[in-house]
């Protein structure tokens, strides 16, 4: 009975997966990141992810008071944090959020205040988008293994 429901489960996080995928919110670079763990690491891709969130909202962070400040003049602190975002999100395939960056960059380029406000509100709607859906992709893996190990016992 274990095998059925661990087999449901993996047609779940495939099917998921694929979703991601079609949607464009991941790339390849996901899948060669799964494909580093093994054994040894059976939790990287999520020690990597979890990283890569904790320096996300530091990021999100520091972007958001930079856009408040009422004389807004260091549009070059902008690109940089952007560049520090587009690098961790391209590093973990997350497609979307890495475009956004992109688009957001070349707000900052233009010195285009209200292109940089409308791309941080982009920004952190996708940066959401991926933080939930990667929530719930790795919440069945973790049923997944689980519920395989159990079929053994």
């Amino acid at each position: 009975m274990l095998g059925l429901g661990a087999d449901l489960l993996w047609v779940d996080m495939n099917r998921l997966l694929s979703f991601l995928f079609h949607q464009g919110v991941l790339d390849e670079q996901f899948l060669q990141l799964q494909q580093l763990q093994d054994e040894t690491s059976p939790n990287f891709v999520t020690e990597v992810v979890n990283i890569y969130f904790h320096e996300s909202e530091k990021l999100l962070k520091n972007l958001r008071e930079l856009l408040m400040e009422k004389e807004l003049s260091e549009y070059k602190r902008i690109g940089m944090h952007l560049n520090q975002f587009i690098g961790s999100s391209s590093s973990i395939g997350a497609k979307r959020v890495t475009n956004v960056c992109i688009a957001f960059r070349a707000a900052t380029d233009q010195n285009n205040r209200p292109g940089c406000l409308r791309a941080l509100e982009m920004l952190e709607h996708e940066y959401c988008y991926l933080k939930n859906k990667l929530h719930e992709l790795f919440q069945v893996m973790f049923h997944c293994t689980l519920l395989s190990i159990m079929k053994f016992y």
